[in-house]
């Protein structure tokens, strides 16, 4: 069975928000909440990076551990979701949640959270598969119709990956590779760069 999973590109993300756009448009997300966003690192910077960040579904979900009423579970393809007629809007989720997935509704008054909302990979809730109930509460259910979810189909660089967890990786690695890092795709170099113009020595006896 394949283990569904997310893989940003950095090298390719162009922070256009395609990925964000498209996941509201298609699960018709409320306002205030955002299942993907799009993250910028060193801005303003030379040699910054943007990265489309949603739940990655973890194998170990941080989520799941901290539940005091057991609302997530994952279904046979590795993703994680959740049922949000137990969610008690108590945070814990989204403090446990090392990338911000968890969600909570803007409305109402101070301290008042509401139900929890994530990104569900595209793969609906525990109502039957694309029924108006479903669509409700977890948007539109893609993985029952085949397909991948908007966010990745919709991203103009391919920079977000989707799918299945080793296919995924193998496209990552080959790009990789042709970008001509070889050996060093994960060393030191790769991940700490090579100063373009290393600082001069001053000649021996000069001030």
């Amino acid at each position: 069975m394949a283990r569904m999973k997310f893989l940003c590109d950095a090298e390719r993300c162009i922070e256009c928000n395609g990925c964000v756009t498209a996941c509201k448009q298609e699960n018709e997300v409320p306002w205030g909440v955002n299942r993907r966003r799009v993250v910028t690192l060193n801005d303003g910077v030379p040699g910054e990076k943007s990265i489309s960040v949603a739940c990655m579904h973890c194998s170990d979900a941080p989520c799941m551990a901290v539940c005091p009423v057991d609302c997530f579970y994952r279904t046979d393809e590795g993703v994680v979701l959740h049922d949000k007629d137990m969610c008690i809007g108590c945070g814990y989720c989204f403090y446990a949640c090392p990338f911000g997935a968890p969600q909570f509704p803007q409305a109402g008054a101070f301290g008042m959270r509401g139900k929890m909302d994530k990104c569900t990979f595209c793969a609906g809730g525990p109502e039957k598969d694309n029924s108006k109930e479903e669509f409700a509460k977890y948007g539109s259910n893609r993985l029952a119709q085949g397909k991948l979810p908007a966010c990745a189909e919709m991203c103009a660089t391919k920079a977000l990956l989707a799918g299945d967890g080793d296919v995924v990786a193998d496209i990552f690695r080959n790009r990789a590779l042709k970008r001509g890092n070889g050996a060093e795709v994960w060393g030191w170099s790769t991940a700490y760069g090579k100063p373009d113009n290393p600082p001069q020595q001053p000649p021996k006896g000069g001030k």
